[in-house]
């Protein structure tokens, strides 16, 4: 999956980090630099998704679908991809966020294409 996330960062000069994370906060894909760490990344994503999917399902009585956390430095991004995963992006301050989120949901549709292709060879 590495390379459908290789693809998305160089979409975008503002994304600065991607992984494709499981909501219990394993990394299956990272992109990331080297200063950032993948166990971390995948801890506090799956902290975010846990706290964003509870309040979804207490306050909304729906499923979460994405969540944007806004920094100084920019945007912490995260989309549901199937059930039990999210894609997980860092960009920097002053990024086109709808441009971004375009990204994502076509990035969204091509790791869903991949996993199904990888179901249906097992």
């Amino acid at each position: 999956m590495n390379p459908i996330l290789l693809d998305l960062n160089e979409k975008s000069a503002d994304i600065q980090a991607s992984a494709i994370i499981s909501t219990d906060g394993m990394v299956l894909a990272a992109v990331i630099p080297n200063d950032m760490d993948e166990d971390t990344l995948g801890a506090i994503s799956a902290g975010l998704y846990s706290f964003g999917s509870r309040s979804a399902k207490e306050f909304a009585g729906g499923m979460i679908e994405q969540i944007i956390v806004r920094y100084a430095n920019g945007y912490f991004l995260m989309v549901h991809v199937g059930k039990e995963l999210v894609l997980t992006v860092i960009t920097k301050t002053h990024t086109e966020l709808d441009l971004i989120l375009l990204e994502l949901k076509r990035t969204v549709e091509k790791i869903t294409a991949y996993l199904n292709s990888e179901i249906l060879m097992a």
